[in-house]
């Protein structure tokens, strides 16, 4: 049987939700190992004069949980 722990990462962009995705996942890989999945969560913006300034995407990360050995 496999565990998975699911953390809440906070990726942003000045480009678009979806790149916003993609730098959350890019961060989390540096200090989780074996990423298999994402769900989005939340899609927000700042924004500015009428304008989106930065998009945040909050995602929710899947990992298997190993054995200690």
């Amino acid at each position: 049987m496999t565990a998975v722990k699911i953390v809440k990462v906070l990726g942003t962009s000045e480009e678009s939700w979806e790149d916003a995705a993609r730098e959350a996942v890019a961060q989390a890989s540096e200090t989780i190992d074996d990423i298999h999945g994402i769900e989005v969560e939340d899609w927000t913006a700042n924004v500015e004069n009428g304008q989106i300034t930065e998009y945040k995407t909050t995602v929710e990360v899947a990992f298997p949980v190993h054995e200690q050995q």
